[in-house]
């Protein structure tokens, strides 16, 4: 599918996408946004990471808007620093999922992310944080992370890909809890049912703003729903195969300003260093909308 000519919402994912390897933007991209936001559109950060996370990276940008966080648990309005929705994971259910997945593939590292925009993650011993630049709070026993409520899940295995993991744990959770793989050491179980498309969708509502003239930007088969609830999803030359199999268009990677490239070609900026190989791809097995 052609990108729509008069996007109006830009939905983009953080980590693997819109930010570099450091947790930075790049001045191009930063450009790219400011002439996007000159032709009207509206940009929505749509991540796994909790608000208390994305928060410091918003103020940076100077962003008092929406943004989406927790893989769509959370739509958060960064100018008065409050949760406008906000839905948990059952701890009881959690508990139980991740028996259920302990019981086919051995001992798991778990961690969580607390609810609220003050919320806490908390890691048990073993688990190791997939991204070292994050804060995380370590707890002695398992039990200590289900004190407070949580909006997720985040699960690591000592041998198993996180493929593998990811697999094993959608077979056995049933409607305990929706699990999705956000990132390299990132497979996570969140409330049954919400995925970025639904916190994307709350948040378009709130802004009057339609799917049919949204463009998304991802790279992990999280973005999945949310390639599929957009007009048209754009995926990173590094994204993960999952996504580039149902993606409309991959672009260059997350390094090479590949968000940038693809908004300066829709709203008319230079386009410079457009590789010829980042083409339009066809799709296979995307849910119809």
């Amino acid at each position: 599918m052609a990108a729509p000519t008069d996007c109006s919402l830009i939905a983009t994912d953080l980590d693997g996408t819109l930010l570099r390897g450091d947790d930075t933007l790049s001045d191009r991209s930063l450009a790219a946004l400011a002439l996007a936001a000159r032709a009207g559109a509206r940009h929505l950060v749509v991540t796994g990471r909790p608000a208390p996370r994305v928060r410091p990276l918003l103020d940076g940008l100077g962003a008092t808007g929406l943004a989406v966080c927790g893989q769509g648990a959370q739509v958060y309005e960064a100018g008065t620093d409050r949760l406008l929705w906000s839905v948990t994971l059952d701890r009881e259910l959690a508990e139980t999922a991740l028996g259920k997945i302990e019981a086919e593939v051995g001992e798991l590292y778990a961690a969580v992310d607390q609810d609220g925009v003050d919320g806490l993650t908390l890691i048990e011993p073993g688990y190791l944080m997939p991204h070292p630049t994050l804060p995380a709070v370590r707890v002695e026993r398992r039990d200590e992370l289900w004190v407070r409520p949580i909006s997720k899940v985040l699960l690591r295995h000592p041998h198993l890909t996180d493929d593998e993991l990811a697999a094993t744990a959608r077979s056995v959770v049933g409607s305990l809890a929706t699990v999705t793989m956000s990132g390299p050491g990132t497979v996570e179980l969140q409330p049954y049912g919400v995925t970025k498309a639904t916190g994307l969708a709350l948040a378009a509502e709130h802004l009057g703003l339609e799917a049919g003239r949204t463009v998304a930007f991802g790279d992990m088969p999280n973005d999945i729903p949310m390639f599929d609830w957009a007009a048209h999803g754009v995926a990173m030359a590094n994204a993960h195969p999952e996504l580039k199999a149902v993606a409309d268009e991959v672009t260059t990677s997350n390094e090479d300003d590949g968000v940038a490239i693809v908004l300066e070609r829709l709203f008319g900026g230079t386009g410079r260093h457009v590789p010829p190989h980042v083409l339009p791809r066809p799709r296979s097995g995307r849910v119809s909308r």
